[in-house]
């Protein structure tokens, strides 16, 4: 990792939250996709040790979104306000003085992606009850107007994947497109937009915080629940799944859950179009496909049942 202990810049980024903060080391993170993600070590004035992350967003996410950086402050702020186990926000910019490109200055939270089996806990629960809360946040339109609707998404999603020659679905696509007028049948809830176990940080056999909120929309929440169903069932099998559906309705009883087999279709589709594309081994490319085709069948026998 790439060692940036005289970078001045990274010095009056750490003043320009904490002025009398001193910069102790700083160093590359590996694994950022849409942004160059930089670990800072700080120490306060107090003598408190503190590590940070700084993320400088990528050309696509500007392009997206010009205020990138203000609005995941904005929005992570106000998930931690409301308790939600997320990466504190420390600070924003998107002038240019410091920094060419914006950034925005989160909390480093220890942790791993994967649960030790060690630790005797069960991820499901926690996983659902903390999805749940996601989409109990009460929020004003005003709030997050920046926020993409995922039927948007939705309507660009299937434009693709009928425009793709390696789309071989056709009755995938035909119940989605007969559907997609109706698809939504609950109110806008926050939607992480890529919840999977990958984005979830666990510690001490607790779960620590849900990152990477770059994907965040407003739209229907069977919608997260639909994704993080098919990868629930990619890392721990079919009835993991189905529990983890069941704990997530527990909690939140009032949704309408007709149409989940249609999000289940939904979520499926990037995947039917790029999983060759994901660079996986042979043997793990294709127990996710034999997953994927069977989580494909059970929506489309129960949407035989279903008028939408």
């Amino acid at each position: 990792m790439n060692d940036f202990r005289r970078d001045e810049s990274l010095e009056k980024v750490v003043r320009r939250i904490f002025a009398e903060g001193r910069l102790v080391r700083a160093r590359a993170l590996e694994g950022g996709v849409s942004a160059e993600v930089t670990a800072l070590e700080v120490m306060l004035p107090d003598g408190t040790a503190k590590k940070w992350v700084l993320r400088r967003h990528g050309e696509a996410d500007r392009q997206r979104d010009p205020n990138v950086a203000a609005h995941e402050f904005r929005l992570l702020e106000r998930l931690s306000s409301a308790g939600l186990p997320v990466p504190k926000p420390y600070g924003a910019d998107e002038t240019g003085e410091i920094l060419p490109t914006p950034y925005v200055v989160i909390e480093f939270v220890e942790g791993e992606t994967i649960l030790s089996s060690a630790s005797g806990t069960d991820p499901l629960l926690p996983l659902a009850t903390t999805l749940a809360d996601i989409h109990r946040i009460d929020y004003s339109r005003q709030e997050f107007a920046w926020l993409p609707r995922q039927k948007d998404r939705l309507a660009r999603l299937l434009e693709s994947a009928e425009r793709s020659d390696s789309f071989g679905r056709k009755p995938v696509l035909d119940a989605l497109k007969s559907a997609s007028p109706r698809l939504q049948r609950n109110g806008d809830a926050l939607l992480h937009g890529d919840f999977w176990p990958g984005n979830v940080l666990w510690k001490d056999g607790r779960l620590a915080a849900v990152i990477d909120w770059e994907d965040a929309a407003l739209g229907d929440p069977l919608s997260d629940l639909a994704n993080a169903r098919l990868e629930i069932a990619w890392a721990f099998g079919t009835e993991a799944a189905a529990e983890f559906t069941r704990l997530y309705r527990s909690a939140m009883p009032a949704l309408d859950y007709a149409n989940l087999p249609y999000w289940d279709l939904v979520a499926s589709l990037r995947p039917v179009m790029g999983l060759s594309s994901w660079g996986l081994e042979p043997d793990k490319e294709r127990d996710m496909r034999e997953k994927l085709d069977r989580f494909i069948e059970q929506a489309l026998e129960a949407i035989g049942g279903i008028s939408p």
